[in-house]
């Protein structure tokens, strides 16, 4: 049953965790001293005031200094004087006693109860409030302070969010050692025990200080003292004055990017990817054209931005120790832009009016977490013709939203012209949408290196998902880029192939200079198989690379959806057991997560436990009656459970559905086979190759269906579709030999 029904496995990057302290400057670009982070120690902010107090005293007016604080009278931002406040099926009250701060709301259990407020969590445009629950873990409630209006609200308004949901605020999609923590306090280690799923984390300083940006300051104050100033500019792994825009951002990145975080042990190199996999800019969580949808912060719009790519850094525009831009309205933009942008003659608005702002058409907004509003930072061009065509957003309708696209696009076409100068979303756009036009599209992109790395790497990505010669090769000529996060995406991709194709280009990624594209192509490897299909010069560096993989896998798994994918690697290791105990971890953590209860059966069988594995899957389809791949799942263990009767059941619903699993149609056909129902079957085969036209084991099954029944022409003209789509198969070309023979 296993090897039938094993559901694919999560990509490295599915997932969403928070930075584990701040990424330095690359060694190899910047000046440095002998002094590293491993030789210096965190001295904490105060250290820094003497010699630095203009920028002491800009960070401690900052949100930064007030990311995270004890809660006290003069932290605490709510109404704690017996206010109450109710929304979405839950009254809660805010309250002070004996001088501590509570909050009674509803808990783990699903009644109201009382907690107090050990820390508060951020401060404008709003607070959130920290409960410390057992095993050292933290959550922030639901209930947050809108610092901006004054008043009381819910995050996730208008949504009922039971105790027993993963989202609940107790719950492990809001944990504050998980989600949140490495953002907000400096130098944090969450020092999670998986045997006890437990936590001892750890901060130097409570709030985001200076060493979170600059590294720890022992070295260098050391050298300070010593009153050789000069020196001590270069005495620590720091990012001090000068630099390029990359390594600047790439301090900022850690917590200003939506990314997974890769090892307790980051390496401080000043490549990003060494220890963080930033999302990329595809439709999963921004829009097709690479504009914000999810909250996704700064990081993937800059680094689409054409100002990025000219060398502008975040420190351009914010002042990097209050974090407040340098000036206000289009005064900003106009320290760097040509005074003829700021006329109504480039933007066709009345003066002083919000039209005539640039960041209004440059910079549209979204809110996120109830009340914050955050602009983007790709800069665009609004493109209203595309979204009359993809039905992406535009800043011209966004204002304008009594008047369509076309309206917008028009009006866009007749102040500037008919011809739009080229954005990378002119190919990104077609290319996301995956049909017969989309390869040339993509491919065009990969390959043009004037284009921002992030963009070039979201084509890889779509690219994965058409499954052509042209497009593998395209693939792997991306392996050799020098863009570590297009390396990374290729690697991925190129595994969406026959291990056979990618054996050998692949092995040398397993020493690849960056630990995430290690980390993929030794994933890649151990899914294949193992060492067993490392080419031989290989399999030391595969041994270090997996071992790598192994140190990224263990450290998600006080998540949910990490634990599930340490039981898709143990799972492919063959080891069950220890597969079904990550699974089983997974969904304590998230009992809806029915990802890892497929694959749970799927161990399950593989122990022949069938009797637990049903269990699994009749729970998981109790939770979506409407998932197909559940009743397809169900349908194959009744199968092998020698239950037809029950399997085609379950293959019907699938099919009611309107599947698009190829997998159900073929197997439902070989089952109506075996019930000598000939005409059913073939029908259902043909359904599927309306899906899928060229799936080789389709083909295959109505060839062999066809020669049984003694129907050479037709047996003919499908096995014909079989040597031109699969040529390397030296059986289907025999196989035709014999029918012409016969």
């Amino acid at each position: 049953m296993a090897a039938k029904y094993f559901i694919t496995f999560f990509a490295l990057t599915a997932w969403l965790v928070f930075s584990v302290n701040a990424c330095k400057p690359d060694a190899k670009a910047e000046e440095k001293s002998e002094a590293t982070v491993e030789t210096a120690t965190f001295v904490g902010s105060t250290q820094c005031k003497s010699c630095h107090s203009t920028e002491f005293d800009a960070w401690h007016q900052s949100d930064h200094f007030k990311a995270m604080a004890l809660a006290t009278d003069s932290t605490v931002l709510g109404n704690f004087t017996d206010a109450t406040f109710s929304a979405d099926g839950v009254k809660t009250s805010f309250f002070k006693k004996e001088g501590r701060f509570y909050i009674n709301t509803e808990g783990e259990t699903g009644t109201n109860q009382d907690f107090e407020v050990k820390y508060t969590f951020g401060h404008y445009p709003l607070q959130q409030y920290l409960v410390a629950f057992t095993n050292g873990r933290m959550q922030p409630t639901r209930a947050s302070w809108n610092s901006r209006d004054g008043r009381w609200f819910n995050q996730y308004a208008g949504e009922k969010i039971a105790h027993t949901e993963w989202l609940h605020w107790t719950g492990n999609g809001q944990n504050w050692n998980t989600m949140c923590a490495t953002c907000h306090s400096t130098n944090l280690h969450k020092n999670y025990d998986f045997a006890t799923d437990s936590y001892k984390t750890t901060f130097s300083e409570i709030s985001v200080g200076c060493e979170s940006c600059h590294g720890p300051g022992s070295a260098h104050v050391a050298v300070a003292e010593k009153g050789n100033y000069k020196s001590a500019e270069h005495s620590t792994f720091v990012f001090g004055k000068g630099g390029t825009n990359k390594t600047q951002l790439n301090t900022c990145a850690p917590c200003h990017a939506r990314k997974s975080d890769i090892s307790a042990n980051p390496m401080h190199t000043g490549e990003l990817l060494d220890d963080y996999i930033p999302q990329l800019i595809s439709n999963d969580f921004y829009y097709a054209d690479g504009q914000i949808m999810d909250e996704n912060f700064e990081y993937g719009s800059f680094t689409q931005s054409k100002m990025y790519g000219l060398g502008i850094g975040c420190s351009n525009c914010h002042n990097p120790h209050s974090g407040k831009k340098l000036a206000e309205g289009n005064a900003l933009c106009m320290s760097c832009h040509q005074p003829k942008y700021n006329t109504t003659q480039h933007h066709f608005h009345e003066e002083s009016t919000p039209g005539a702002q640039c960041i209004n058409c440059h910079m549209p907004e979204r809110t996120y977490m109830g009340n914050d509003h955050r602009r983007d930072h790709s800069f665009r061009i609004p493109r209203p013709d595309q979204s009359a065509k993809y039905g992406t957003p535009n800043a011209c309708s966004s204002c304008h939203s009594n008047q369509s696209n076309q309206w917008a696009a028009q009006a866009v076409n007749t102040w500037y012209g008919p011809k739009r100068v080229y954005h990378f979303s002119d190919d990104l756009l077609p290319g996301s949408l995956l049909d017969d036009k989309s390869e040339t599209h993509l491919i065009k992109l990969l390959r043009d290196t004037a284009q921002p790395a992030i963009a070039r790497a979201t084509a890889a990505h779509y690219l994965a998902q058409i499954p052509t010669t042209t497009a593998f090769s395209a693939l792997n000529e991306a392996l050799k880029r020098p863009e570590a996060l297009i390396r990374y995406h290729a690697v991925l991709g190129i595994t969406h192939w026959l291990p056979s194709a990618w054996f050998q280009p692949l092995a040398p990624l397993l020493a690849d200079e960056v630990r995430a594209v290690r980390i993929a192509a030794a994933a890649a490897y151990h899914q294949a198989g193992g060492v067993q299909n490392v080419p031989a010069t290989w399999q030391s560096a595969y041994s270090k690379a997996d071992a790598e993989n192994r140190d990224y896998v263990h450290y998600q798994t006080d998540f949910s959806v990490g634990n599930a994918m340490a039981g898709d690697y143990y799972a492919q290791a063959g080891n069950a057991p220890q597969a079904i105990a990550f699974y089983e971890r997974a969904l304590q953590k998230d009992d809806a997560m029915n990802y890892a209860r497929q694959n749970l059966a799927t161990m399950h069988s593989t122990l022949g436990n069938n009797a637990e594995a049903l269990r699994a899957l009749q729970y998981a389809v109790g939770l979506e009656p409407e998932n197909d791949q559940l009743h397809y799942n169900l349908a194959l263990l009744y199968l092998e459970m020698e239950k037809p009767t029950e399997a085609a059941v379950h293959f019907k619903k699938a099919l009611a559905l309107n599947t698009q699993i190829t997998g159900v149609y073929y197997n439902y056909a070989l089952l109506l086979q075996s019930q000598e129902k000939p005409l059913e079957a073939e029908k259902m085969l043909k359904k599927g190759l309306k899906i899928s036209p060229t799936e080789e084991k389709l083909l295959y099954a109505l060839a062999v269906l066809y020669i049984n029944q003694g129907k050479a022409a037709s047996a003919k003209n499908i096995v014909q579709q079989l040597v031109h789509w699969y040529p390397e198969n030296e059986a289907y070309q025999r196989l035709m030999q014999s029918i012409v023979a016969n």
